[in-house]
């Protein structure tokens, strides 16, 4: 395997002027740092810049370079890129630059030859200790406080014949998680040295796989900065980047220059061969450099302007992500160097998806206005190295751009925020909610059918990082945020959320075993629903973070997975466990396990009805509704019955003849281990009338299974 991927082979020119013998002018392409026979090639992007500066560093806090070279405007330049070759460069080499031209922000540009940058293309990253966000403020040379870019090797690996698994989305379940709060907890049983870090998340593959996940979806574990957050608190979520192409060094319990590189490849390869699926939360909408008085790390120090969507007064930032600044996604060299990203990620970190945090902003043009076709999305969509790689858009951004159905593309899933909503809102005993909850069973039609694309366009949640987890959901009226320093003014205020009597933690054992219902109730239709599942972290044993619906600053108990819930809520981890088990047919006779759960429904017809046959109730008072639904393929028939209401209902079962029963899968209503069971063992129903408790899902079933 060669060690960079080129049309032709990487030919470094000599110079004729170089005094220096080991270093040549080099060669535009690649961009980044890459290492060739003989040494590094190293190549930036800047238009406007009047001189660039290579520095060598020999350890991360050093206050100054062990070596500077300077590039040539003359022979070290082509176009728009700056590039040089030095010999015996090897990997772990730590580099930076600095960057020469003008600071004239009501121009756009932001240069500061004292500050060192950041490599935009960068593989790795590492911080000193002594870093300092607000350092980076400071007029004068920052060299002993800056970030450093790592060379590195890409082919120094053993993947041992591993590979992006591409498993079908309609057998895939996602848990969304995040990588530190996983098992930074003490209780996590892993040792301190790995807790928080992607060997300790390798740990807990066993107990994923118990749970039937095939798909984890990490918050965002490109290099960040912690330190963009308010004084005294962290960024915990990690929706601040500075590099693309760098695993979180935080994340690593090896903090040698290579350990995070080589621990995050390790954690993939040990996902995939537990048949888990490695998706990334990726943010190319904004990164760390903030607004106008954000400090200077990369991208504002090499080219501002074309890197972000500046406003009228070209001193200011757009902010559509709401975080001070917007990527100028559809800039030609903003636009290479996300689908180089994408494509680094997969064919060189081996992951097998994306979900694209703000998606709607890359739909944006340099001006902030909405393309039509935007080129960068196009790029993505049509890309033959990401086909079979999950593309998945949170289709809004935070300037109102609300595009849940209407994204761009044809690869593209979308989160269903309107799932969330709906599915949120009836159970809470909201009326008319109906008519639109039987569209979203159906994989929501309504909003995604003009696609004429399959049901797992549809990403089903009610619950994400972003707002209350599931327990929080049944436990709280009111987002309590106090702990975020802002008095509590941050997150969303409509959370359709219910409380059951009283806010917060209760003895109370009626209000608890409403509020073990509920979620029970809410799994139950995100995993039977047409589309494709995710679960948020912790939610199959009711993690709490005390009713704070935004903990992006909390690296602390209100955030981390708290493992002592497990045994403490062992009944909703088995419901859990079985309802994933079950959608992927895992424990079916083998003729049943060649489709899914949601193939099958997909696939059937289907009758609505109410508590009497054929007779659904869909008016606006309506807190009810039943399905049948005939898998004639398959001799498998499901009758599923969604009681919000507050009282018991008795709801008439369709006929099914005199050689055959209905048998029960889920009653929420009955307590652990009837709440649901194999289907195998599961009883018969007696009698043409099922009798569904208050606020309850019931499942029952027919045919190939029992035999």
């Amino acid at each position: 395997m060669s060690t960079v991927r080129l049309d032709r082979p990487l030919v470094v020119r000599e110079r004729p002027s170089d005094t220096d013998g080991d270093v040549l002018c080099g060669r535009s392409a690649p961009l980044g740092a890459t290492i060739v026979p003989g040494g590094a090639n190293f190549s930036i992007f800047s238009r406007s810049a009047s001189g660039v500066e290579l520095l060598f560093f020999d350890r991360e806090d050093d206050p100054h370079p062990a070596r500077v070279i300077t590039m040539d405007g003359a022979t070290n330049r082509t176009d728009s890129y700056w590039h040089v070759f030095v010999r015996d460069v090897k990997a772990g080499q730590l580099y930076g630059y600095r960057v020469q031209g003008r600071f004239d922000p009501s121009s756009g540009m932001r240069f500061d030859s004292t500050k060192v940058l950041l490599d935009p293309y960068g593989r790795s990253v590492l911080v000193p200790k002594s870093y300092s966000r607000e350092a980076v403020h400071v007029a004068g040379d920052n060299a002993a406080t800056a970030m450093k870019s790592v060379v590195v090797d890409p082919t120094a690996y053993d993947w041992e014949g591993d590979a992006p698994l591409q498993r079908p989305a309609s057998r895939t379940i996602i848990y969304e998680m995040h990588v530190r709060g996983f098992t930074q907890h003490p209780s996590s049983g892993v040792s301190e040295a790995k807790r928080g870090t992607y060997a300790g998340l390798v740990e807990k593959i066993p107990y994923l796989q118990q749970l039937g996940i095939t798909a984890v979806e990490l918050l965002p574990v490109f290099q960040f900065d912690p330190q963009d957050a308010p004084r005294g608190l962290v960024n915990y979520w990690g929706y601040s980047p500075i590099s693309f192409f760098s695993p979180h060094q935080g994340y690593s319990s090896r903090q040698d220059r290579l350990g995070p590189l080589d621990e995050f490849r390790d954690m993939v390869k040990a996902l995939h061969h537990a048949g888990i699926e490695v998706i990334l939360d990726v943010v190319f909408n904004h990164t760390a450099e903030g607004g106008q008085d954000g400090p200077t790390l990369s991208f504002r120090g090499l080219e501002n302007s074309a890197y972000y969507i500046l406003g009228q007064d070209r001193s200011r930032y757009a902010n559509y992500s709401g975080t001070g600044n917007t990527l100028s996604a559809n800039h030609p060299i903003v636009r290479r160097m996300i689908v180089d990203s994408l494509h680094y990620w997969v064919e060189q970190m081996h992951v097998d998806g994306f979900r694209f945090d703000l998606a709607s902003i890359l739909e944006r043009d340099e001006s902030g206005n909405l393309l039509p076709n935007p080129p960068v999305l196009w790029d993505i969509d049509l890309d033959p190295a990401l086909a079979g790689t999950k593309l998945i858009a949170e289709a809004w951004d935070a300037a109102g751009l609300y595009q849940v159905g209407s994204f761009l593309g044809d690869s593209w899933r979308e989160w269903n925020a309107r799932f969330r909503d709906d599915v949120r809102s009836f159970f809470r005993g909201d009326e008319g909610l109906v008519a639109p909850l039987a569209d979203r069973l159906l994989g929501s039609p309504q909003i995604y059918g003009h696609k004429e694309r399959e049901a797992e366009a549809s990403v089903n949640f009610v619950t994400c990082h972003d707002g209350f987890t599931l327990n929080d959901l049944v436990s709280y009226n009111q987002k309590h945020n106090e702990a975020n320093a802002e008095g509590n003014r941050d997150g969303v205020e409509d959370n359709k959320s219910y409380n059951w009597g009283i806010e917060g933690p209760t003895d109370d054992p009626a209000v608890e075993k409403l509020r073990n219902r509920q979620v029970k109730n809410l799994l139950t239709v995100t995993m039977v629903a047409l589309g494709l599942p995710m679960i948020l972290m912790g939610d199959e044993v009711r993690r709490t973070q005390h009713g704070n619906n935004n903990p992006w600053c909390q690296d602390n108990e209100i955030s981390w997975f708290d493992w002592t819930l497990v045994p403490r809520h062992s009944d909703l981890f088995r419901f859990v466990k079985l309802l994933n088990a079950h959608r992927l047919m895992s424990d079916l006779q083998p003729e049943l396990q060649r489709q899914t759960l949601n193939q099958l429904l997909r696939e059937a017809s289907r009758t609505w009805h109410g508590v009497k046959l054929s007779e659904p109730d869909w008016s606006i008072h309506s807190h009810s509704l039943a399905a049948s639904v005939a898998c004639q393929n398959e001799n498998l028939r499901l009758y599923l019955i969604l009681n919000a209401y507050w009282e018991s209902l008795a709801f008439e079962l369709p006929s099914m003849g005199d050689h055959d029963s209905w048998h029960r899968w889920i009653d929420t209503s009955l307590v652990s281990p009837d709440d649901i069971v194999e289907w195998r063992i599961a009883p018969a129903v007696i009698g043409r009338v099922y009798l569904a408790g208050p606020r309850s899902v019931v499942a029952l079933f027919s045919g190939s299974a029992t035999t």
